[in-house]
């Protein structure tokens, strides 16, 4: 081993070198070369469900006796990092509630620092994710209570826009889910995010808001009545792109409801709105009008549902842009991917592998224990 407690990798590749250069048949390795070898090998290798598990001893730790071990708010949270990695994977994360450790996850829900409160729920949003069985769990240790709570009043706008990241993975393609969500009064919860000034709070919400009105027809009267088209509608005009596409493409949805009448009230502000829209549009420079195109394609789509003629943006030719791709149906989906982990996304892009790896294991630095010894190693250092 190194000096500083790391692998010998200098002495690993002289090994390397010598032993398998390709000018010498190969030899039998002694017991001590073996030995030598395989610690060298595993000094560096995490040992990813012992990680888990030690994670979990210390979130059922009481806060009283973690504060006098000198262990920070700060610390908790650089180790909630650490579990949120581990559990990107679907089968730790799924692992997490059979060695004990999603309920002292949700517990820190309820933990007095907003830090911890934040990252507990990125670490949930983490979980369920693409992840019906997590879901399930979730859902069964009541884990959609204390985020429903964190959502709609926590002091900390970060936490509040946490835990509704949480609520919007843990609900998607859920039934049950969805259902306890309304059941909860969340649609309230959503009016008020809506009404903050914070732009990712808004977004969250109107991305869930766009979800929940694709997937249930009779969620449209209840955003209605609620007032939700009137604040997408002076959301359009926000400063935040995003923001603006995201309560453009839900009045879209609204508009494109035939079932029951017109579900957009203020046909007059609307169209004041969208001419707005259209003059600022107009006004762009090239790399502005390339950056806006789906805010261009869905002022023109909501345009032509309400009042049935093509906008001024396509007069002008800034609906498609030359280069570009006509606009298919249905209108871009500014939802999208906006809840999915990066390692998942990643993992679902690539070809799977011929043959199963362990996954209980992976290579790579051993971050520090905040409680008790580190991982235990038969080598020197």
């Amino acid at each position: 081993m190194a000096k500083d407690g790391g692998p010998d990798w200098n002495g690993l590749l002289k090994w390397s070198l010598a032993h398998g250069d390709g000018t010498n048949p190969p030899r039998a390795l002694s017991e001590e070369d073996r030995k030598w070898f395989m610690e060298a090998m595993q000094a560096n290798t995490v040992d990813i469900v012992q990680r888990m598990k030690e994670i979990t001893q210390v979130m059922k730790t009481p806060e009283d006796i973690l504060e006098s071990q000198g262990v920070t708010p700060e610390n908790i949270e650089d180790m909630l990092d650490e579990l949120q990695e581990h559990v990107e994977s679907i089968d730790m994360a799924n692992d997490l509630h059979s060695i004990g450790g999603l309920d002292p996850l949700l517990g820190y829900l309820k933990n007095s620092h907003a830090g911890i409160r934040a990252k507990a729920a990125e670490v949930v949003s983490t979980i369920v994710q693409n992840n019906p069985k997590s879901q399930q769990l979730v859902m069964e240790s009541n884990g959609l209570e204390p985020l429903l709570t964190n959502f709609k009043s926590d002091p900390s706008t970060n936490a509040r826009t946490k835990a509704l990241g949480a609520i919007s993975s843990l609900i998607r393609h859920n039934q049950p889910g969805t259902s306890a969500f309304r059941l909860g009064n969340g649609y309230a919860g959503l009016k008020d995010a809506l009404g903050s000034d914070d732009a990712r709070l808004q977004r969250k919400a109107l991305n869930l808001i766009q979800y929940l009105l694709q997937n249930n027809k009779a969620d449209r009267s209840v955003a209605t009545d609620l007032g939700l088209p009137k604040l997408m509608m002076h959301l359009a005009s926000s400063d935040d792109s995003l923001v603006r596409e995201a309560a453009l493409s839900g009045l879209l949805e609204l508009a494109q409801d035939k079932t029951s009448g017109n579900a957009l009230p203020d046909q007059d502000k609307l169209k004041d709105i969208l001419k707005s829209r259209i003059e600022g549009i107009s006004l762009m420079d090239a790399d502005d009008l390339h950056a806006a195109r789906e805010e261009r394609q869905l002022v023109d789509k909501l345009w032509k549902e309400c009042y049935n003629e093509p906008s001024s943006l396509r007069e002008k030719g800034l609906v498609v842009l030359p280069g570009e791709d006509a606009p298919q149906q249905p209108p871009p989906d500014v939802a999208g991917k906006m809840f999915e982990p990066p390692l998942r996304a990643w993992a679902a892009a690539r070809p799977a592998p011929k043959d199963d790896s362990d996954s209980g294991s992976e290579k790579k630095d051993a971050p520090p224990l905040l409680l008790g010894p580190g991982p235990s190693s038969n080598s020197n250092s």
